[in-house]
């Protein structure tokens, strides 16, 4: 073949899915949908203002859709796992929910279908039709450091039913959901975001755990299913990420597990997949290997050279064009179920309705929130702690998690590397919300090989009330282990005054055995999460909540 007709540029476009950058509609992401006739757009937090504003935006995006001959709107789709991933939830924006350990400590499936239809609802009225979610990994190693939290349980068929339940919500809320990150990115301690992780296990061992969610959500016929860059060398025979893998993408989802929807690679710029094939080699591999939807998240050159790269291999016979058309049958479908029609993406914004949402919503988020506080198994019977004279509250100095939660945009550290404010925005609210409740507090951020200076000894002895916060003090940030042995020495005679609180992954203090101190888990250092917290320290509500995932102590 020498040359494309514009109808094959056109179904390629309708292949990838690109972000772009600011508030208003770039000249790229422009470029992108008129000449290169894109069909396809995920939005960030560096989109997003306000719930009025993404409107405006997405009816821009699908005006220049319409104006260049596209058939069918766009899908435009967000992160919003809710918890720690949620690319809509600002101020101005979406609602802030708990994320998926959160609602699964809750123990209803129910309250988490109420959770995520009100988020499919603010989604739909921002034209954003497409989200990333839910996350249907099964945590299996508590090293994990980029999923976490963002699993519902190191529990298969306990994950299972909440993916199911997430999944059904959204759909019913005409926004489409996409399970990830298939075939499972629970158990691995390696960030693919940063390098490619190997997963060791077998056929037999994949079926038992990490498939067992996306399995029960294939039998739901959920609308997309995203692929992730992870290896499988027992399986597939060789270390090609999965995202790259006919073998994972064609013959297990679509083959043996009988998959018909839609197919999306994670971000192919992620270096798990651009250190080796780069993004737009990448790009060509994935939609060899039988993806549907190829996503490249944040520069315009690796958008344009994946488009180049998948138009070379279609002249060249490497890549055929009659699948890519098969394909795009499968897409038209995902449009024409969940964008709809040019009349329903030109729909006005509901400014009056969206607002009663909104109050409605943060009720809905209060109730949720309170619910998900848990008490850590391995501790004393939980009981409110005093409010009478002064409360000493320690939080860690913050660093960065991984990209996927807390510095994407760079915000946590400057360009020298340097952290820009070592209490966080989360551990202030944190602290004005203890204030509230007591005469004074003293808020202690700590940092790794911290010592207690007398004065600091003295104060936690003739404290009401002593908080001692976590966050990811597992292995790595076993400092903040270290430290806090360090307070409940100092503290030996006064110990009824002092609670831990776990505030992201709870394995930092369910492996350190039984603990002397009752401890409870928040599985996020969200602002209202740890709201909720300290109304729960203080007895103005009951901690209800189930740590869902176990760990033996080390």
């Amino acid at each position: 073949m020498t040359s494309l007709t514009e109808a094959q540029k056109r179904e390629i476009g309708q292949h990838f899915v690109f972000g772009f950058h600011g508030h208003q509609v770039s000249d790229d992401i422009r470029t992108l949908i008129k000449d290169y006739y894109l069909g396809n757009v995920i939005l960030f937090k560096r989109n997003v203002q306000s719930i009025a504003h993404v409107h405006r935006l997405t009816s821009e995006l699908q005006a220049i859709a319409k104006e260049s001959g596209h058939s069918r709107p766009l899908l435009i789709g967000i992160d919003q796992e809710n918890g720690l991933v949620s690319a809509f939830s600002i101020p101005d924006g979406g609602t802030q929910f708990p994320g998926a350990m959160a609602l699964a400590a809750s123990g209803s499936p129910e309250l988490a279908s109420e959770v995520t239809a009100a988020t499919g609802k603010e989604l739909k009225a921002a034209g954003i039709n497409w989200v990333y979610s839910p996350v249907a990994d099964v945590n299996s190693d508590p090293r994990n450091p980029v999923i976490g939290v963002r699993s519902y349980s190191d529990d298969p068929t306990t994950a299972a039913r909440y993916v199911q339940a997430v999944s059904a919500a959204f759909t019913a809320q005409t926004v489409a959901p996409s399970a990830k990150h298939f075939p499972g990115h629970g158990n691995t301690h390696v960030d693919s975001h940063l390098s490619l992780p190997r997963i060791l296990v077998d056929k037999a061992a994949l079926m038992a755990t990490e498939l067992v969610p996306f399995k029960a959500l294939v039998e739901d016929n959920i609308a997309s299913i995203m692929t992730g860059h992870m290896a499988l060398p027992l399986v597939t025979g060789d270390d090609t990420p999965c995202s790259l893998s006919r073998t994972i993408s064609s013959d297990l989802l679509r083959g043996e597990m009988g998959y018909q929807g839609v197919v999306v690679t994670d971000c192919l710029e992620m270096e798990a997949v651009a250190e080796t094939y780069g993004s737009e080699g990448g790009a060509v591999l994935a939609l060899q290997a039988g993806a549907d939807i190829v996503m490249i998240c944040h520069e315009y050159q690796r958008h344009v050279g994946a488009l180049e790269a998948t138009y070379a291999a279609v002249k060249a016979g490497t890549l055929s064009i009659d699948e890519l058309e098969t394909s795009g049958v499968r897409i038209a479908t995902l449009k024409d179920n969940f964008a709809g029609s040019w009349d329903d993406v030109f729909t006005p914004f509901q400014s009056e309705s969206v607002a009663l949402l909104k109050q409605d919503h943060q009720l809905l988020s209060r109730r949720a929130y309170a619910a998900s506080i848990s008490h850590l198994p391995n501790s004393p019977p939980f009981a409110p702690l005093s409010n009478v004279g002064p409360a000493v509250l320690f939080t860690p100095r913050m660093e960065s998690l991984n990209r996927a939660v807390d510095d994407a945009e760079h915000q946590l550290r400057d360009a020298a590397g340097n952290v820009r404010n070592t209490v966080g925005p989360s551990y202030s609210a944190f602290a004005q919300s203890v204030a509230q409740r007591v005469p004074a507090v003293e808020h202690v951020v700590y940092a790794p090989g911290d010592e207690i200076a007398p004065a600091l000894a003295e104060n936690l002895l003739a404290a009401g009330s002593v908080i001692f916060a976590t966050r990811n003090g597992y292995e790595k940030g076993a400092w903040q282990v270290d430290f806090f042995k360090k307070v409940v020495a100092t503290m030996a005679p006064r110990l009824s005054k002092l609670v831990a609180l776990s505030s992201c992954a709870p394995y930092d203090l369910l492996a350190l055995g039984d603990l002397s101190v009752p401890a409870i888990a928040t599985f996020e250092f969200t602002v209202p999460a740890l709201q909720a917290a300290a109304a729960a320290i203080y007895g103005e509500a009951p901690v209800t909540g189930k740590i869902p995932v176990k760990m033996a102590a080390v």
